[in-house]
């Protein structure tokens, strides 16, 4: 088969290769997927750059991923043979190979039925920013009548919080960054949008709610935005975090923590535990089958074009997820 890889860190231009490796084949447990389209994330380039040690010699980046199933191992249904699927976490835990190629094994519980009304590349996108987003929002109870706050929300992982929130029966409040983000956070079904460089985010959050401040936060930058997302946060509200680029070691105000009795949980999702990410993609399926669902691609590659879909994703503007076509 063909695939990216590369076997030292550094600019994405410099390190990937595109190259032939023998095609896997599904071991006992295992499924084969022949890859129709590879999401890229921000953490398969900060794997890529070396912000995180490289754990295998060789690696065929990204982990999200949409195709059809076309091997099963022993001790795998064989009802699993020819679904269209979309999966997540295949560059981790493990495994070397990721979705940057022809195809990849791995356990079908990573593995979701994919609605035929939804393409691979669009399938491609759901992955960790979309099981992130349920881990976010579902890690301390249920939304059902609650109001949320998500920050970020027109970014891959807030833009599927807003949607799953509404669906779960929440009022939701997002923070954005310009006006098209705003049309887009809108679009997603958010009730309220606050453009936090034109506003004073808590001090919006107030007025929208009435004082009463929000029961829980999706936030995108703990180190960034803790105080405002401190003052925005009700009494026993609780707030969940997935990234913390603004200040990667913020120092907590433990005091107004236990003041306001609130519950603060860090989400990751390769390490979230196995019944929550099998939750999560039940879910997901029945949100993708019970209506139209808004699942940007920003951007369509080739295989050989990799280097430039990395490239992509690490300027940072982009609205959506950006696919890799390994047949196009």
């Amino acid at each position: 088969m063909r695939a990216i890889w590369y076997d030292r860190t550094g600019p994405a231009s410099e390190v990937l290769t595109l190259g032939e490796f023998p095609t896997p084949v599904a071991a006992v447990g295992e499924v084969r997927v022949q890859l129709q389209a590879s999401g890229v994330n921000p953490a398969d380039t900060y794997r890529r750059q070396g912000l995180t040690s490289m754990e295998y010699p060789r690696v065929v980046p990204n982990s999200d991923g949409a195709g059809f199933v076309d091997q099963v191992g022993a001790g795998v249904s064989e009802k699993l043979l020819g679904k269209r699927v979309w999966l997540y976490n295949g560059q981790r835990n493990g495994r070397w190979c990721g979705t940057a190629a022809e195809f990849i094994t791995l356990p079908p519980d990573l593995v979701t039925l994919l609605p035929d009304h939804v393409d691979f590349a669009a399938g491609a996108t759901l992955g960790i920013p979309c099981m992130t987003a349920h881990r976010c929002l579902f890690v301390a109870g249920p939304v059902q009548g609650r109001t949320v706050l998500v920050t970020g929300g027109a970014g891959a992982v807030g833009h599927y919080a807003i949607q799953l929130a509404k669906w779960a029966g929440a009022a939701v409040i997002a923070t954005v960054s310009s006006d098209a983000k705003a049309q887009r956070a809108r679009a997603a079904g958010a009730d309220a949008v606050i453009d936090y460089k034109r506003e004073d985010a808590a001090t919006r959050v107030a007025e929208i709610t009435n004082g009463a401040g929000v029961d829980h936060v999706v936030e995108v930058d703990l180190g960034g935005n803790l105080a405002a997302t401190l003052d925005a946060v009700r009494l026993n509200g609780s707030i969940a975090f997935y990234a913390t680029s603004g200040n990667r070691t913020p120092t907590l105000p433990v005091r107004m923590l236990m003041q306001k009795n609130l519950a603060v949980h860090a989400v990751m999702l390769p390490t979230t535990p196995h019944e929550a990410r099998r939750r999560a993609q039940s879910d997901i399926a029945a949100w993708l089958e019970s209506g139209k669902r808004l699942l940007t691609v920003a951007g369509r590659y080739s295989l050989a074009e990799t280097a430039a879909a990395h490239n992509a994703v690490e300027r940072g503007d982009k609205i959506g997820t950006v696919v890799v076509e390994p047949h196009r």
